[in-house]
């Protein structure tokens, strides 16, 4: 009897507290649909590691490891970095990048808005983490969950946990946190700015080649996301090439589905409370919003740079779609653009510059594990 009751005698206020957030997750996921998808898998691990000597996770006894499952899937999918990787099929399989070729300019805005990346790294080091620690943190603001936890997998396991949460609830969160940020930094005569369609038609050889095109050229730019860039243009590839349409199906509903659903269980099972009740946990919780102010600032102040010297002027909402967030950040822009005039239609430009910052955020997480590997 008293072996059976070793678990509740052994409950402790940071059990208590940490089952409460596991709660509070799968309460957002259901009530507020944030990331339901995620922070569903989340929230459950989280509980299921915090109760005492839960047999989910590792756990010591009497000198022996007893292996659980969820620290299991971690070594499997998360410090494999497998998860993340299919994860980027299963996205690739689900982007059509055609807006962005029918509207190349839009490459400058995935770049531009992931400003927020490195103005966050230099807050997080003043704010006392170490570099490879704020690479994680600034990661955040690429607005892309998979390359968050790829490359926090790399340097800072032991913020996993928080960063995971906080990407993808601000993920979530961008139809609330982008809308003040644009509005501060643009007039309504610029939110007005209407966007001329072009016409342009891409060709099915153009998207077939775009994937391979783009694998080629980034690896070559940054060797360190080879296998990002690759595994969401292959994810792409299987979409456009017309030979593998089950596949393409397959990878965008029953590959992600699974993934999502290992890869959730597996961040959880961080997110233990001598790990995440710490006050590192709220810094990083508040760099979160920093980092997606700094990238919408970034690409709203850029597009605005840029019309300093076009003579059709760009809609500097546009700048903020650059972020990697597909595809709620084109939505926000579109919506913003149509309650300054319901005629502006801007969600073709908006879709394109937010498919960009795609492949920014991914190149940005290669360029981060470049420079900060070997420190």
């Amino acid at each position: 009897m008293q072996e059976l009751l070793n678990g509740i005698f052994a409950l402790n206020v940071g059990n208590v507290v940490m089952i409460g957030i596991g709660t509070f997750l799968i309460y957002l996921a259901i009530s507020k649909e944030y990331e339901p998808a995620l922070l569903i898998p989340i929230g459950f691990s989280t509980i299921l590691v915090n109760i005492p000597f839960s047999s989910a996770i590792d756990q010591w006894v009497n000198g022996v490891l007893h292996r659980g499952v969820l620290s299991i899937f971690f070594d499997i999918g998360i410090i494999t970095e497998i998860f993340p990787l299919l994860i980027f099929i299963a996205v690739g399989a689900m982007i059509d990048f055609g807006p962005l070729l029918e509207h190349p300019i839009m490459f400058l805005f995935g770049a531009a808005a992931q400003f927020g990346i490195f103005a966050t790294m230099v807050v997080a080091t003043l704010l006392g983490f170490d570099i490879k620690q704020a690479a994680s943190i600034g990661i955040i603001g690429s607005a892309d969950g998979p390359t968050s936890i790829y490359v926090a997998g790399r340097f800072a396991r032991d913020l996993l946990g928080p960063i995971s949460v906080a990407a993808y609830s601000y993920m979530s969160l961008v139809p609330i946190i982008q809308p003040p940020v644009i509005k501060a930094l643009t007039t309504k005569e610029e939110r007005k700015i209407k966007m001329a369609p072009k016409g342009l038609k891409v060709d099915k050889t153009a998207k077939i080649i775009f994937p391979i095109l783009v694998t080629i050229i980034a690896s070559l730019i940054a060797p360190s996301a080879a296998a990002l860039i690759g595994f969401l243009m292959f994810g792409n590839l299987l979409r456009e090439c017309g030979v593998l349409n089950s596949i393409s199906k397959t990878a965008q509903t029953e590959l992600a589905n699974i993934v999502t659903i290992l890869l959730g269980l597996s961040i959880g099972s961080t997110m233990t409370a001598d790990k995440f009740l710490q006050p590192r946990t709220l810094y990083i919780l508040l760099l979160g919003v920093v980092a997606f102010v700094f990238d919408t600032a970034g690409g709203v102040l850029f597009a605005k740079f840029l019309n300093l010297f076009l003579k059709n002027k760009i809609n500097p909402m546009l700048g903020a779609a650059g972020i990697s967030a597909f595809p709620m950040s084109a939505r926000v822009i579109h919506q913003l653009g149509r309650k300054e005039d319901p005629t502006n239609y801007l969600l073709m430009y908006a879709v394109g510059a937010n498919v960009a910052g795609q492949i920014g955020s991914v190149l940005a997480g290669g360029i981060l594990i470049a420079l900060v590997g070997n420190l």
